[in-house]
């Protein structure tokens, strides 16, 4: 056991700090895909569908200190939003602390490198298109964004160091929530 856990496993999510808090985004990105939720049955359906703010190659909005200037029905996530929404993917930093699940091994606070979200094939890099281009959303339906993903560990490159390096976190991971699902009225 360690003499002194991560904070994720100590704190909660109301008593960590900001920085801490924006350090459980994990850069995956898929929060920034659009969702439609269907009238009907309350369903939701994930697309590969980008917010138009989102860096395809880093994962993370590059508006992120105005986004709501340019997408206004942007989420902030907080402890007591999380609460109330329900299209976190499962493999979400937050979600996973909230559930009381430990984080990761691609995650950057646990492999101390943020391109390992990457290199696993976890996040949206390479697999989401923009909104920009689109077209209709309902056209882009897909189901990988609402799975658990587990990711690839890359073969190793050379024989592992005799002593892990220490981990460090990751401080550019802050939460993006671009949009909550729309709603789809059927006829």
């Amino acid at each position: 056991m360690l003499a002194n856990p991560p904070f994720w496993k100590r704190k909660t999510l109301d008593e960590m700090s900001r920085a801490e808090w924006e350090s459980l985004c994990d850069g995956c990105g898929r929060c920034c895909l659009h969702k439609l939720r269907h009238e009907d049955d309350n369903t939701l359906s994930f697309t590969n569908v980008a917010c138009r703010l989102l860096d395809h190659q880093t994962c993370q909005c590059s508006k992120y200190a105005n986004r709501r200037r340019y997408v206004p029905d942007c989420v902030q996530l907080t402890p007591e939003a999380l609460h109330e929404i329900d299209w976190l993917p499962p493999s979400c930093g937050y979600r996973r602390v909230a559930e009381g699940r430990d984080l990761a091994w691609w995650h950057p606070l646990v492999s101390g490198d943020p391109e390992t979200v990457h290199t696993a094939g976890v996040s949206v890099r390479g697999r989401a298109i923009s909104e920009k281009v689109a077209g209709a959303l309902e056209e882009h339906i897909v189901d990988w964004p609402g799975r658990n993903a587990r990711g690839r560990r890359p073969a190793p490159l050379s024989p592992a160091p005799l002593s892990p390096a220490p981990l460090s976190p990751a401080p550019h991971c802050p939460p993006r929530m671009c949009r909550p699902a729309r709603r789809i009225v059927e006829p």
